[in-house]
């Protein structure tokens, strides 16, 4: 049995690598996060049973929210996710709602969950919420089954809250029965300078606020929900991510199937006809970002792999861009979250700013402010049932060596370009430019002394087949940010002619070195196109970074950082 058991793990072990491996050839086609949803000030919802996908090829019986009926194109956001978005009547999370501060939200809940599963429910915490029709429980009104039940209330403020079953919760959060709901800033609210000229960036902290001009002049487009994640004007952001974390145990699912199999055809409420379901001692074996486990969080939102998992997990950014994360703990367990690369500065949680109140005077008027006051975390905490926002930016500041691979050489003088330090010591003076907010106290340092690398050519080490690198086609080769940046920090007898060769070495009748450094990109992507840096964002509990104990999987995806001229498609 022991040995069928290792024949077994090594199958799971063998096919998720090679998923990996798919996924990893999809990140030139694939799109990112963003925060998909669907907007407007009436919803209509059905609690629903189906399956959902698992890595490791099993398809868990589960419950969710989704959409009574198909909803229109335009209600769905961003804009340029209209295409291809779908609300089934059943996914997990439920679908995210966007709403506007100050609009009256009606939300209209239809029970179609099996007759045995009893009554349900939905509870949005953090507002006044009223109900029409339904049947009274412990903690709201719930529909019974094949019913409805009304929920209304004020989008009062702005944030990320989470909205769950209100009924027995304990099984039916746990089967499913989740989701997120976004308030934007009213547009009399948004902070001025989060708005002037087209995806303007925030002042709060030094950047220069001509992210937008970047992006406009590369050809991206804006995928934002709105300029600013608060009334205050230093919640401006460039981009936006909701990652909702959950777990399941896939024992629960199992009781709960089986037994509404047994009473298939029951009438509500009769003898025999409900489940009881132990939800203790409680194992999970699946770990959640967005209902999918690595590596499928890193497929297409609303990939049609996945149609009862329709948001991924996959962030990705610019050098010097403010990332506005949304990320709510919609599981029974705390996820504490590493996010690589640099802390999260925490914003607000559970749509509440965490702000000082101070006052500030100039030419003798004093007048009352208030300051953020949020922390700057190294690991985000995800308590059940907790929200928070937070912004996420890196820009090489710290490393010490030059991320652009500038190094101007006898061979290659033209290999650096202008890093002129604006008052926090950034580039930001040309936003069209590659090296747009390079941190310039380390232009034209290079990784090493010879850049090339290999002992023979006086570098410190020679680099193995980066096939060999852990994490395989994740590793981005090059040291250098950019899909010319190679060339620039090894040069090259003739600028233009060179080729890159396998593994890295340099190929071209006039190009005189060689080495063991590969061209900047990920295995997986051509040099020419993405080639940037991945940073694993992974819960710090590290059983959870696994698909029934098997890793690589789980609560886990990349955040991909490119150089400025890459484009960052979130279109589907």
């Amino acid at each position: 049995m022991r040995a069928t058991n290792m024949k077994k793990i090594n199958l799971k072990t063998q096919l998720l690598l090679a998923a990996m491996v798919a996924v990893a050839m999809l990140f030139t086609v694939s799109a990112q996060a963003a925060a998909p949803g669907i907007t407007g000030t009436t919803f209509a919802l059905t609690a629903a049973a189906n399956y959902l996908n698992q890595p490791d090829g099993q398809a868990v019986y589960s419950w969710g929210y989704g959409c009574t009926t198909a909803p229109p194109a335009a209600s769905f956001a961003p804009a340029g996710l209209t295409k291809t978005g779908f609300c089934n009547t059943m996914q997990v999370p439920g679908p995210t709602l966007i709403v506007t501060e100050g609009q009256t939200v009606q939300v209209t809940l239809t029970n179609g969950l099996p007759a045995a599963a009893g009554n349900t429910s939905i509870l949005f915490p953090g507002f006044q919420v009223s109900t029409t029709g339904g049947v009274t429980g412990l903690l709201t009104q719930e529909a019974a089954p094949g019913s409805t039940v009304v929920y209304s209330f004020v989008a009062s403020s702005p944030g990320t809250r989470s909205y769950y079953s209100g009924t027995q919760s304990d099984l039916q959060v746990e089967m499913g029965l989740y989701g997120a709901i976004i308030v934007l800033p009213a547009a009399s609210k948004v902070p001025a300078n989060c708005t002037a000229g087209a995806l303007a960036g925030s002042t709060h902290i030094g950047f220069s606020g001509a992210n937008g001009t970047a992006e406009n002049f590369w050809h991206e487009n804006d995928f934002r929900l709105a300029p600013a994640a608060y009334d205050h004007p230093d919640t401006c952001y460039d981009r936006e991510y909701l990652f909702q974390f959950a777990e399941m145990d896939p024992n629960i699912h199992t009781q709960a199937l089986a037994q509404v199999t047994a009473t298939t055809g029951c009438t509500a409420g009769a003898a025999g006809c409900s489940l009881n379901v132990p939800t203790e001692p409680y194992h999970p074996a699946y770990f959640l970002i967005n209902g999918r486990s690595m590596p499928d969080d890193m497929d297409p939102n609303y990939a049609s792999e996945y149609p009862h998992q329709p948001y991924n997990g996959d962030p990705h950014m610019h050098p010097g861009e403010l990332t506005l994360i949304r990320v709510i703990g919609q599981g029974r367990w705390q996820h504490p979250f590493h996010e690589h690369g640099n802390h999260v500065r925490i914003l607000a949680r559970d749509g509440n700013l965490i702000v000082s109140s101070s006052t500030l005077t100039y030419a003798g008027t004093t007048t009352p402010v208030q300051a953020l006051a949020g922390p700057l975390q190294f690991t985000t905490t995800t308590t059940p049932g907790l929200a928070f926002d937070g912004i996420f930016y890196w820009t090489a500041k710290g490393l010490n060596w030059d991320a652009y691979g500038h190094n101007p050489t006898s061979k290659n003088p033209s290999a650096t370009l202008p890093c002129t330090p604006d008052g926090n010591g950034y580039n930001t003076g040309a936003p069209t430019a590659i090296n747009y907010y390079e941190w310039c106290q380390d232009h034209n340092k290079p990784v090493q002394a010879a850049p090339f690398g290999d002992v023979n050519g006086g570098g410190p080490a020679t680099l193995p087949d980066p096939n060999l690198f852990t994490n395989g086609p994740w590793y981005g080769g090059s040291p250098y940010l950019g899909p010319d940046a190679t060339t620039r920090a090894t040069g090259c007898t003739a600028p233009g002619t060179q080729a890159n060769g396998p593994n890295g070495t340099q190929a071209g009748a006039q190009c005189g070195q060689t080495g063991s450094t590969p061209p900047s990109g990920t295995i997986a992507n051509s040099p020419s196109s993405e080639a940037g840096f991945a940073f694993m964002w992974h819960s710090h509990n590290e059983r959870e970074i696994t698909t029934n104990n098997i890793f690589p999987g789980g609560m886990l995806m990349m955040m991909l950082v490119d150089s400025r001229e890459y484009q960052i498609d979130e279109t589907n």
